[in-house]
């Protein structure tokens, strides 16, 4: 394919301006794997690159979108050949890397994720970004002894991307999960049916402000940051662990080191863009084992082409998007 298709975002007089282009080989940034790029997905970050509403981008032009799944069409890297189905996530796509809303994509080896069996590129991509970096937070909560004994999960943000599939895993292993959003009547039927046992209304919550309040949870994967984070470090249970994820309800965290050294809370980031591969491998393994999502189509809300991709990010900006966007390339 000599020419191909791809979402490509521009900054002209400081504004950004996304479009749909058509590019050669040579434009795209260099690598040592070619990818026909088969599905992609949509995530809270390509819209805040797309809507410019956030500095994703570090130069421009870039294509966008932070995950692609295809065949590999050539490799100089050893490790992959022609027809291999393969994965790429974060890494620098969309940030400093031309990115994956591309009918072809160009990597570096490195990032380059072979699919394991029962993983099909269009699987891969309904989990995409956000699955994935669920199924991080519950491999590192599970690697630092979360048990369901520990008392109920709170996943903050439930009706995201991450969220939901925090929900669906966590449900799927055991926990008493509770899923707190700004929607609850409208996401009662969706979360409930993903494995929440309650909903709690963000904007009823009493917080309180004491270092130590009563502990409500065993654990939490918190996706807002800000003010939520700090109250759960403050309700959290001896021992218990956060994931913290996201920031969409703010980037600070006003606490005390009362619930770490008098509970034994342990505040986990995950960052699921500067992996060690055998980690990235390790989850992978596990999303098509123990973590296989039981629950991926009724989290995969959308299924866009990329010639409407320019009108399908505004709901990731003014929060009425629930659940997953899978793009088709091909």
């Amino acid at each position: 394919m000599d020419r191909f298709r791809a979402f490509r975002i521009h900054q002209v007089d400081g504004h950004i301006e996304p479009r749909l282009e058509t590019l050669t080989l040579d434009d795209l940034s260099p690598g040592d794997v070619v990818i026909r790029g088969e599905w992609s997905s949509i995530n809270y970050k390509d819209a805040l690159a797309a809507t410019g509403r956030g500095r994703i981008l570090r130069r421009f032009p870039l294509v966008g979108g932070v995950d692609i799944a295809g065949e590999v069409l050539s490799s100089a890297d050893p490790r992959f050949r022609a027809g291999d189905r393969v994965a790429v996530l974060g890494c620098g796509l969309s940030e400093t890397h031309d990115g994956g809303f591309s009918e072809i994509a160009r990597v570096p080896g490195e990032w380059v994720i072979p699919l394991p069996g029962g993983i099909n590129t269009r699987t891969a991509m309904a989990i995409g970004t956000a699955g994935f970096t669920a199924a991080l937070a519950v491999h590192r909560l599970e690697r630092n002894d979360q048990h369901p004994g520990l008392g109920p999960m709170l996943v903050t943000g439930a009706t995201g991307g991450v969220g939901s599939m925090a929900v669906s895993l966590l449900a799927d292993r055991g926990y008493e999960v509770v899923a707190l959003t700004g929607k609850p009547e409208q996401a009662a039927d969706y979360l409930g049916q993903l494995g929440a046992r309650r909903l709690l209304d963000r904007n009823t919550i009493e917080m309180g402000r004491r270092p130590l309040e009563k502990i409500q949870w065993g654990g939490a994967v918190d996706n807002l940051g800000g003010e939520v984070l700090a109250w759960l470090t403050r309700t959290t249970a001896f021992h218990g662990n956060i994931a913290s994820i996201g920031l969409a309800a703010g980037t600070s965290l006003e606490t005390t080191v009362m619930p770490f050294i008098l509970r034994g809370v342990s505040l986990l980031g995950i960052n699921a863009v500067e992996l060690p591969r055998s980690v990235r491998e390790e989850v992978w393994a596990r999303l098509a084992g123990d973590l296989a999502p039981a629950h991926l189509e009724l989290i995969v809300q959308r299924e866009v082409s990329l010639e409407s991709l320019p009108g399908s990010f505004e709901g990731y900006m003014d929060g009425s998007v629930t659940g997953r966007t899978v793009v088709r390339l091909s």
